[in-house]
């Protein structure tokens, strides 16, 4: 697949998630054959104003790309400085138009801007003209069900010079909540002349392959599926050809939980890598015996060494329960 000049390997993209695809996320994800991930979602304000937090979002090594920088914002010349301030940091830059969250929508960014098409035109205007690499957008359906909007919003943003566009089919008004319509992504692959990303509902590989199929839609972006699985990726590849999606055991799930923790240490401190890991470690050990007892044990755990030790036994144990 190729958004402008950028190569991607494989169609199956890692959606930009504030407080999940920070740079241990990624580079342990890339192995499983991502073509192209992305960084959690970037204050244009905040890396204008100089905020040392912000930038950190950008920290990146050779082995993490292609990557791309996703932004969210309001403020057109902004957001276009923005972009100049991040082309050196990333192979693509794409503009945040789906984010639901309150505080991203009262300032005017994320999904509000579905409501202001002038606006959006101006934005992406302005970041074209900022940078030469390649611009994607990523919008929902709409503000709400009596707005559905996404066609003309793409259609600004290809006018204006975006090169491809992902689609979360749902509106701002249903959250995640609800069933994502991916008759839409469909409607938008058929209408739109660049290409179309599918994203929403993607949990199993066989997902991604049936999003392809029915939509027609140039790749697949994932994200809340890839929680604790990284093996998504991997087994949505090996559906592509025509190979069978293998379930990963109870030892790969150890060996990547320990995996994604030393990773996290190579650029965290200790204190940083036990608050952020715990999420993660329990969606490791979701659906298996005694998964309850060890989220409560991770979440009060001090140390990395007691997280290790908790990690080592929990699976120890698993492995001698019999599943009927």
């Amino acid at each position: 697949m190729n958004i402008k000049s950028l190569h991607l390997k494989h169609n199956i993209l890692l959606a930009p998630m504030a407080g999940i695809t920070d740079l241990s996320c990624r580079l342990l994800m890339r192995p499983f054959g991502l073509g192209l991930a992305f960084t959690e979602m970037v204050s244009a304000n905040g890396l204008v104003l100089g905020g040392d937090a912000t930038r950190d979002l950008l920290t990146s090594v050779p082995e993490d790309r292609p990557l791309g920088i996703q932004l969210f914002g309001e403020n057109p010349a902004t957001l276009a400085e923005a972009c100049r301030q991040v082309g050196p940091h990333g192979d693509l830059i794409d503009l945040n138009m789906g984010c639901p969250v309150k505080k991203v929508v009262r300032s005017g960014a994320g999904s509000a801007l579905m409501q202001t098409p002038k606006r959006v035109a101006q934005i992406v205007a302005a970041m074209r003209r900022a940078t030469d690499l390649p611009l994607t957008v990523k919008i929902r359906a709409g503000w709400d069900q009596s707005s559905i909007n996404f066609l003309e919003i793409a259609r600004i943003a290809e006018q204006e010079g975006a090169d491809a566009v992902t689609l979360h089919p749902r509106t701002r008004s249903q959250g995640f909540s609800g069933t994502a319509d991916w008759a839409l992504i469909g409607e938008l692959k058929h209408r739109a002349t660049i290409p179309i990303i599918g994203s929403g509902d993607i949990f199993e590989a066989e997902d991604a392959r049936r999003m392809l199929n029915e939509t027609g839609c140039d790749a697949v972006m994932i994200g809340r599926g890839c929680y604790g699985n990284p093996w998504l990726a991997k087994n949505f590849l090996a559906l592509q050809n025509e190979q069978a999606a293998v379930a990963p055991s109870l030892e790969d799930c150890r060996d990547v939980a320990f995996r994604h923790m030393e990773i996290f240490l190579r650029y965290n401190n200790e204190r940083k890598a036990v608050l952020d890991m715990r999420k993660h470690l329990c969606w490791y050990a979701k659906g298996l015996p005694g998964a309850a007892q060890f989220r409560a044990s991770i979440n009060q755990a001090c140390s990395i060494d007691e997280m290790r030790t908790l990690i080592r036994h929990f699976f120890e144990h698993a492995a001698t329960i019999e599943v009927p």
